[in-house]
């Protein structure tokens, strides 16, 4: 019988993060849910079990495990890592899906504060939570697993005022690419999936309509969540020899290609 794979997914307490932790959770996974609230990774685990059948429910709670994290903070990224790997003893697959935004003005009235937390939380969280999954997957036997980076179409092209999150995506591409070349000779496979509209509470102002590169406003399509999550548990679930390099998912009719 085939072992369960680990995998870690943060930013889990709410929109894409929980959606991928449940569906990789329906796939077999034990999956550890990083967030920094607790109560909310919490309803995600309760969410998790209430998906399986009632007799399996109470084996599903310990499938699943919430880490309160910081991944901006060192320290907080390591605690993350170690209980990961105390409880379960490996990991397969790591998530980096923990990201913010700053408010959408000028770029020269953005703070330094607010600037330096988008690019903490987006590029500082990625490669600090990466580099303790490399440790992990390098260590471990079998060795190996594989990185599933958010990109995001912010990764292609911007939106109007929206310069530090959109530094950070293109970023989170060098990083996708470091990853996957330094990894190569341990059987580290790296991905970066961008997502466009997903019907997340993120998204719920683009259905009121969202400005537009030439100042105009209009309503975006998005698309379900689900497809998201069933594209991650499907690159998640990749032989160690095959990897998605770079997967664009997004609403059909989107304005991406065009885009400004």
């Amino acid at each position: 019988m085939e072992t369960a794979k680990v995998a870690v997914v943060t930013g889990a307490g709410s929109g894409i993060g929980r959606a991928a932790s449940l569906a990789l959770h329906s796939a077999g996974y034990y999956v550890v849910l990083a967030g920094r609230r607790a109560e909310l990774l919490e309803q995600t685990c309760i969410l998790g079990a209430e998906s399986l059948a009632p007799s399996s429910a109470a084996s599903s709670t310990a499938h699943m495990l919430a880490v309160p994290t910081d991944v901006s903070k060192p320290d907080s990224v390591r605690a993350l890592f170690a209980k990961t790997k105390e409880i379960f003893g490996r990991l397969d697959v790591l998530f980096n899906n923990a990201g913010m935004g700053a408010p959408a003005v000028p770029m020269e009235e953005l703070t330094y504060e607010q600037w330096n937390s988008v690019v903490q939380v987006n590029l500082t969280g990625a490669f600090l939570c990466a580099q303790e999954a490399i440790r992990m997957m390098k260590a471990q036997h079998p060795r190996g697993g594989r990185i599933i980076n958010n990109g995001s179409i912010s990764a292609h092209v911007p939106r109007p005022h929206s310069a530090p999150y959109t530094a950070t995506k293109h970023a989170i591409t060098g990083l996708t690419k470091s990853i996957s070349l330094d990894g190569r000779d341990f059987d580290i496979a790296c991905v970066q999936i961008d997502i466009g509209n997903a019907a997340t509470e993120l998204t719920e102002r683009m259905a009121a309509g969202i400005v537009q590169a030439n100042g105009s406003t209009m309503v975006e399509p998005r698309m379900d969540l689900k497809h998201v999550a069933d594209a991650i548990v499907f690159m998640a679930n990749l032989p160690l020899d095959a990897n998605v390099q770079f997967m664009t998912i997004m609403a059909t009719k989107m304005p991406f290609v065009g885009r400004g």
